[in-house]
């Protein structure tokens, strides 16, 4: 299969105890320690007051990521297409809509009901944007974030044309943390330019593989202690990335397919 090429202009994450780029930076390179005790969750400033009250934690993470990711990419998000990525989308509403149904089905909020649906995050970003570019919700349980990479370097590609990429999971609540491992939040976004420009920070060159591979593990003790959430797929590449070097790396989109990625800083010589 041919390999393409992708530039990233923005890069964000966000968890409690790495609340962004550079403190996560910092912690997976060994040189400083996650945060002790943890931050609260961030504010989407870039809703209304009404809407930012309502918003869940799945919104408040993944705008906070997308509006960094925007922001150090120097572009509208008028501009861009975006995809959203996530494995379990909002457990915690999950949980109580479960727990609602059971005990008093007619008391179910309709405000939490519109939260739990998978492409909230994905709509209350449009709507606090003003963003009319398409844009994709998508869940691939634990592949979740290398799926989503998949979709929006191939939609950079195809078309030719910048997308915004956010993949982010919370925690499990009640019985359904019996049946899945999530824990804690962590969301991150990259902008993804088709040519290198003046705020890009590395290339990325992928293709599809037909190869059964298996996740590769969080090399940091920082990353490791952050891979306890359903998109910990992304730490091997944001550890990667943090090294400031060329690397690559094979993340497996299903049982026989895997993404091969190879990164290169844009401060490296040609």
């Amino acid at each position: 299969m041919s390999r393409h090429r992708v530039y990233v202009d923005g890069l964000a994450c966000w968890s409690p105890r790495t609340p962004d780029w550079p403190s996560a930076r910092a912690a997976f390179r060994g040189e400083a320690a996650l945060l002790d005790p943890p931050v609260r969750r961030p504010a989407p400033e870039l809703l209304a007051p009404t809407e930012r009250r309502r918003a869940p934690d799945t919104v408040a993470i993944a705008l906070e990521v997308a509006s960094r990711a925007v922001a150090q990419s120097g572009r509208l998000a008028t501009e861009l297409p975006s995809v959203f990525s996530s494995a379990h989308g909002d457990l915690a509403i999950n949980d109580y809509m479960c727990a609602t149904l059971v005990a008093e089905p007619g008391a179910i909020s309709p405000t939490r009901f519109h939260n739990s649906v998978h492409n909230a995050a994905a709509g209350y970003w449009t709507i606090g944007t003003g963003c009319m570019q398409a844009s994709t919700a998508l869940t691939a349980y634990l592949n979740s974030f290398a799926q989503g990479l998949l979709e929006a370097a191939s939609q950079c590609s195809a078309d030719h044309h910048s997308v915004l990429m956010v993949a982010y999971d919370i925690a499990a609540l009640g019985p359904l943390a019996s049946v899945t491992t999530s824990r804690e939040m962590l969301a991150v976004a990259f902008v993804l330019a088709p040519e290198r420009g003046p705020r890009s920070i590395g290339q990325l060159d992928w293709q599809l593989v037909t190869a059964a591979v298996s996740a590769p593990r969080a090399r940091s003790p920082a990353a490791q202690a952050l891979a306890v959430n359903a998109i910990a797929d992304c730490l091997p590449l944001l550890e990667g990335i943090a090294d400031g070097s060329s690397f690559e790396l094979e993340l497996p989109l299903d049982a026989a397919l895997a993404l091969q990625l190879a990164w290169k800083p844009c401060n490296e010589p040609e």
